[in-house]
């Protein structure tokens, strides 16, 4: 995609801590929860303090603490990942507060984290094993920009730019749901119906699929060639059959077959309409 540079004044950017998780990388965790917890983050959106036991009920916790003032121009020109990253940030902004002021809903802004290794976030400690994620307590977006390598190298997902920019619109996409209560009202049913729980899953991160693709359809003038086809290949490299070659079965999937987060992502792309994605989640 062909995207505007960054404008400082448009962004909420910030560093993380270093460090990992506490008491030493793990500590008690078995190597299976382990793995499953890198499963989850590697297909974008898991939670990884809720995976390990370690955000609990969504409890509050202390928000990345910064040393000294942090130069966001300096944040986002680090790398050419995150000057990406800043990039999609500035534009999923705008997009997302027009769309938000014509439904005639508050919108702000997320936080984007830049961290490296580990981090502290509100919704507990990160490490950068396991991918980007959004956490609600603190309304930020988490990465460790050495993921997009990952993406690229371990699963396959392409070394086009559309990729990266379809992690960071994914997790905004959370940020969306959480804005709106839709996040709010799948954690619910989760606790009222644990059966359900993993489907409410899969419905809510497809949703996020398919708002990353109408921010990139709502944007039409800055697809090029490639694009579409970058997305496909990204979205079938993260399904959860895709991921786990049949180590999981399909009543444990948490974020959707590659069809599923192919057809998610193209009705956003295709539609630029983020409310065609309304009709994935419907929590009554």
């Amino acid at each position: 995609m062909r995207l505007n540079p960054f404008n400082v004044s448009n962004i909420n950017v910030r560093g993380g801590g270093g460090g990992g998780f506490p008491g030493g990388g793990g500590g008690q965790l078995g190597c299976g929860a382990i793995v499953l917890a890198l499963i989850g983050a590697l297909v974008f959106g898991v939670d990884p303090g809720q995976m390990l036991g370690s955000m609990g009920s969504m409890q509050q916790g202390s928000p990345t603490q910064v040393q000294g003032p942090q130069d966001e121009q300096a944040l986002c020109t680090q790398n050419q990942y995150a000057n990406e990253a800043c990039n999609a940030l500035s534009n999923l902004n705008d997009t997302w507060s027009r769309a938000f002021a014509e439904a005639g809903i508050a919108f702000r802004q997320p936080t984007l984290v830049f961290y490296q290794g580990g981090t502290q976030s509100g919704c507990g400690s990160a490490s950068a094993a396991m991918g980007p994620f959004y956490c609600p307590a603190d309304e930020g977006i988490y990465i460790d920009t050495s993921f997009y390598d990952q993406l690229n190298r371990e699963l396959g997902a392409g070394p086009g730019d559309f990729a990266r920019y379809y992690v960071i619109a994914h997790e905004y996409g959370h940020h969306i749901q959480h804005l709106t209560g839709i996040a709010g009202q799948i954690r619910s049913l989760q606790q009222s119906s644990p059966a359900q729980a993993n489907q409410a899953q899969v419905l809510m991160e497809l949703q996020a699929d398919c708002y990353a693709g109408a921010w990139a359809g709502k944007n039409r003038n800055a697809i090029e060639p490639g694009d579409f086809e970058e997305g496909m290949q990204a979205a079938s490299a993260i399904g959860d059959d895709a991921l786990t070659g049949g180590r999981v079965s399909s009543e444990n999937f948490t974020h959707g077959t590659s069809a599923q987060r192919m057809q998610a992502l193209r009705l956003g792309l295709q539609s630029g309409d983020d409310t065609q994605c309304d009709r994935i989640v419907e929590v009554r």
